[in-house]
């Protein structure tokens, strides 16, 4: 079997697995130490073969000069939409950290393997679901697509607004503690609710060891709240897929 590609299209495959793998190397549900980066890389190319035919108009001149500067846009574009999906989608685990610090779990932090750093127990259980819950809504398609739209506003021969950005990259930022309040907020209200009762009973029965009672009656409120929630937790999800093909959308079009 003979595969042929002409010189033109050759350039435009490797711009676009360049802002793909920029993208992968970022972006969830890929971009974790579970996936081997040769996965991440040969995922890139095959992606790439896929969307070059409709981007080679755009390519550039296959001459060193213009071909090295077109590749660092591409690695800059795709790092660009990547770290924005990244960031909309931390707002889970920044919910599980909130649920963490109310319900006396932050003190417990265990160490992430497929991010490679310490997090907190909630925070953790809450990367994973979102992670599954991904695939499972199949919420990781909406957001490939909106990355792929990436190529019709924003071609091989385009340039990105670092002004638009900004705006876009503050809007994500205020979206995401937003949405890890949404999440977090009624589990908050419920431990704090029970923090002040607490400290009513300790004032209307100072014989009572409260500190005492405290701690089992906070981690049978934290457990049972947080199963709970896990019937919305898909619909999150979706919202947050959306979000995110939406903002990397907003990024191209700028």
């Amino acid at each position: 079997m003979n595969l042929a590609i002409g010189t033109t299209q050759l350039v435009a495959l490797l711009l676009c697995s360049l802002r793909i793998a920029a993208w992968l190397e970022i972006a969830p549900p890929l971009a974790t130490a579970g996936v081997p980066r040769l996965v991440r890389l040969m995922l890139s190319v095959a992606i790439g073969f896929a969307v070059s035919k409709q981007t080679m108009s755009h390519a550039p001149a296959a001459e060193l000069a213009p071909f090295l500067g077109s590749a660092v846009l591409q690695l800059t574009i795709g790092a660009a939409l990547g770290f924005l999906t990244r960031m909309l989608f931390s707002a889970v685990e920044a919910a599980g950290s909130l649920i963490d610090l109310s319900g006396g779990f932050s003190l417990a932090s265990v160490y992430d393997p497929t991010m490679q750093n310490n997090t907190s127990i909630f925070g953790r259980f809450y990367g994973v679901m979102a992670s599954a819950l991904l695939f499972a809504t199949d919420a990781h398609l909406i957001i490939i697509a909106g990355f792929l739209r990436s190529f019709d506003t924003l071609p091989l021969d385009g340039s990105i607004s670092l002004a638009h950005l900004d705006r876009v990259l503050a809007s994500g930022a205020t979206s995401m503690f937003v949405s890890a309040l949404q999440v977090a907020a009624p589990l908050i209200a419920v431990l704090f609710l029970a923090d002040v009762a607490l400290g009513l009973l300790s004032r209307i029965s100072p014989q009572l060891n409260v500190f005492q009672m405290s701690f089992p009656l906070k981690i049978m409120l934290t457990l049972g709240l947080v199963g709970l929630s896990f019937a919305t937790m898909p619909q999150v999800i979706q919202g947050i897929g959306n979000s995110a093909a939406s903002v990397m959308m907003k990024v191209a079009g700028g």
